[in-house]
């Protein structure tokens, strides 16, 4: 017989589930409290990182066009901001930085999208288990190896065939770097493919299509816009591109589009000036953030241009 006062071992059990019960919405509650204040703050903490890189950039480029006149920064056609006598015309280094992107894109973009297809339309699900993730691999390899590859691989092959070449010159730089964004072009256009609905295929294939036809006239214009923004976002990953470029192209700003020459990018410059030869304060140190202002400008506007070509050429099923 149970002695009064004392709870049954029903009655205990239910008290501890419910002790349970309670510290769990009471923790709960301290969660929903508290995790929306954290993660507004991280996001304030990435809102101020950015507005402080831009008003750095921004603020010490306005400092150096008070002593370069911007007038010569952009009308002027000689880069040599280190010697005597000191000009200042940003067209060489955009000449360069353009010629490697534009080399890059010729590599990168039919290779990437070629293999996108493969992946998407043709390659059985164990073949693409296996290559989406070697293709992932060489894009975590580091630059300075791609830059090393093109110096000691890929410029002895072309002064083979082209014997006249220098050992630094554009077109072995923007090849590798062609080679390194092809996975970003290959990944994104082949998740846009993927993304295509069974359906239009099976539709396609019903009208006697062959599986080449609906890869190209079906399943590529139904993910033009991951297309086009795969390929707008690799632009911008070649123009930003340094370690390959600084180490395989050279450091002669030169205005010209010939791919054998000596050339020198924006981003190879900025480079150049920060190994700490030049002092801080003169206007050659703040040649770089006017560099680095342009080249922010560039990759900005490129940015908005593949959200708008995204938005623009979107199909929605």
């Amino acid at each position: 017989m149970r002695e009064e006062g004392i709870p049954s071992g029903k009655t205990a059990i239910e008290g501890i589930q419910k002790d349970k019960r309670t510290f769990k919405n009471s923790r709960n509650s301290i969660m929903d409290k508290t995790m929306p204040a954290f993660l507004l703050f991280c996001a304030v903490i990435s809102i101020l990182t950015t507005v402080g890189i831009v008003y750095i950039l921004f603020t010490e480029t306005y400092h150096f066009f008070q002593k370069v006149p911007f007038k010569e920064f952009i009308a002027s056609g000689t880069w040599s901001p280190l010697f005597e006598p000191k000009q200042f015309g940003i067209w060489p280094l955009l000449s360069g930085t353009l010629l490697i992107t534009v080399i890059a894109c010729l590599v990168a973009i039919p290779l990437g999208l070629a293999a996108a297809i493969y992946l998407s339309e043709y390659a059985p699900k164990a073949v693409r288990k296996v290559i989406k993730p070697i293709l992932e691999v060489l894009a975590g390899v580091p630059t300075i190896v791609y830059g090393y590859f093109a110096l000691t691989f890929m410029t002895p092959i072309i002064r083979v065939l082209f014997p006249d070449v220098g050992i630094f010159n554009a077109l072995s730089a923007g090849i590798v770097v062609g080679i390194m964004i092809i996975p970003m072009v290959c990944s994104l256009s082949e998740d846009a493919m993927s993304a295509v609905p069974r359906s239009l295929r099976d539709g396609a294939y019903a009208l006697g299509a062959t599986k080449f036809e609906v890869a190209l006239k079906i399943v590529v214009p139904a993910a033009f816009s991951g297309i086009v923004a795969s390929s707008v976002l690799a632009f911008s990953r070649a123009i930003g591109e340094t370690m390959i470029v600084t180490v395989a192209a050279g450091a002669t700003p030169k205005l010209t589009a010939n791919p054998f020459d000596s050339i020198q990018t924006m981003t190879a410059y900025i480079v150049q000036v920060s190994l700490g030869d030049t002092p801080h304060g003169t206007v050659e140190y703040g040649s770089i953030f006017a560099v680095g202002a342009t080249l922010f400008l560039i990759t900005f506007v490129l940015n908005i241009v593949a959200q708008y070509l995204a938005k623009r050429f979107r199909e929605e099923y």
